[in-house]
């Protein structure tokens, strides 16, 4: 599976977060269909068939791109020694 760049998760993550906000707020046709965009998109992204699971998937992959990042600030921080 590709991983997603942070910056597109995080903004998926948002969008869901957002719509799954306002469709609770104040229900109508419209934030049913955008919550449903929303949650079809992020479950995409992150290879999965529930909500969920593309939440925990969305976790576990944020923290895997975090600790890359760190990964790579030490060794480039070691070869600038």
């Amino acid at each position: 599976m590709l991983l997603p760049a942070e910056k597109e998760l995080r903004a998926v993550l948002a969008r869901f977060a957002d719509a799954r906000f306002r469709h609770d707020l104040h229900p109508t046709g419209h934030s049913s269909r955008e919550l449903e965009d929303a949650s079809y998109t992020l479950c995409v992204m992150t290879g999965t068939q529930s909500v969920d699971q593309a939440l925990i998937a969305a976790d576990a992959l944020l923290e895997r791109l975090r600790a890359d990042r760190t990964t790579t600030t030490k060794a480039t921080q070691t070869l600038a020694a």
